[in-house]
């Protein structure tokens, strides 16, 4: 190549890379519009889905407050660690003791919470009758069916 057809060769690479940008720009555009996630299940009322007697209902309320508190006090720790976790990935200089620490963090909340649910769900249990387990084992069950993770869904198209 001679020195004149430099300059216009680059003018042409610049030309076809604008044009390719356009062009995925206006297909990103002409795509329809991703789905909706799928609807979160409807809040069940448990004590009446499960048709608790009074008694049943007494102790069941006896039970919820102090899990229904940790449980929401330890999402919002797991949320705060998550958020450093992705800060210390996105940082200019990512420090991988950092972002281990913060890994390491999440996992410990993560099985504190697996372990409140389960005795939470062992305690129900013990009040429950065989239909009672019977209902709430199914209705556990096709909810865990239907959940996807925050990150699944940002990766889905």
């Amino acid at each position: 190549m001679n020195r004149r057809s430099v300059p216009a060769w680059l003018l042409a690479v610049s030309l076809a890379l604008n044009a390719g940008i356009l062009v995925a720009v206006a297909l990103h555009q002409l795509r329809p519009p991703p789905k909706a996630p799928a609807m979160q299940p409807s809040p069940v009322n448990l004590p009446d889905y499960l048709q608790l007697s009074g008694e049943q209902r007494q102790r069941w309320q006896q039970l919820e407050p102090a899990f229904l508190r940790d449980v929401a006090a330890n999402w919002a720790e797991i949320r705060r660690h998550r958020e450093a976790l992705v800060r210390h990935i996105f940082a200019d200089q990512p420090q991988r003791a950092a972002i281990d620490a913060e890994q390491a963090r999440i996992a410990a909340l993560q099985a504190a919470q697996q372990q409140r649910v389960i005795a939470q769900l062992l305690a129900e249990r013990a009040l429950l009758d065989d239909g009672q387990r019977a209902r709430l084992m199914a209705l556990l069950l096709s909810r865990y069916a239907q959940e996807s993770s925050e990150e699944e869904l940002l990766h889905r198209d």
